[in-house]
């Protein structure tokens, strides 16, 4: 089929569908639609992007994204701190903050162990977990990773990790769906996973 793109707008679409979940369509109505912004809409929107680059890093304790040395709740006193919620992704943090039911701290590994995907565990933010357990002041640590095959793998590995430090380790219950992702359950569903966590 032949392409009747101008090459910046067929560059402009390549980066659209580059980003996960859109395809060539939604991709094409993007890039059409930015195309159509005024000048400084257009300015204001790629301004964003760089400035998220710029400005955006991983807190120094929990590697959720932060635009300071440390993020809003490990700086946050009123915070259990005594609770580490391990999470894959920020995204995952933010969907257990929507229940408001949780009053402790995260841990945002940044992925799974996924050999297929040549994904082992040096490439998680897992020696940062096990720095922030050995001044023994934690008492439990949520495995909230997704419930898929890699999503257990890794709570598995982790667990195995901390069972020696005698710290309660927990698995969110099932009202997530097997295959579902934590960011896209439903407050409720959230909150009463978080509520019937079990013993690893």
């Amino acid at each position: 089929m032949a392409n009747y793109n101008v090459a910046p707008l067929q560059k402009l679409i390549e980066q659209f569908e580059r980003l996960p979940g859109i395809g060539s369509k939604t991709a094409q109505r993007l890039a059409y639609h930015v195309l159509n912004l005024p000048e400084d809409r257009a300015r204001e929107f790629s301004s964003a992007i760089l400035d998220a680059h710029k400005k955006i890093r991983r807190c120094e304790v929990c590697c959720n994204f932060s635009d300071q040395e440390r993020c809003p709740i490990c700086r946050n006193e009123a915070r259990d701190h005594n609770v580490i919620c391990v999470v894959e992704t920020p995204r995952d943090a933010i969907a257990i903050e929507g229940t408001g039911e949780y009053k402790g701290t995260y841990h945002v590994l940044h992925g799974v162990i996924s050999p297929l995907n040549g994904i082992g565990p040096d490439q998680l933010c897992i020696k940062q977990l096990l720095s922030r357990l050995n001044n023994g002041e934690v008492e439990e640590v949520i495995m909230a990773t997704n419930p898929t095959v890699e999503g257990e793998a890794t709570a598995m590995y982790i667990s195995r990790l901390l069972k020696p430090l005698g710290i309660r380790i927990t698995r969110l219950a099932y009202g997530i769906p097997v295959g579902g992702d934590l960011e896209y359950a439903d407050d409720v569903t959230l909150a009463r996973a978080l509520e019937g966590r079990s013993e690893l």
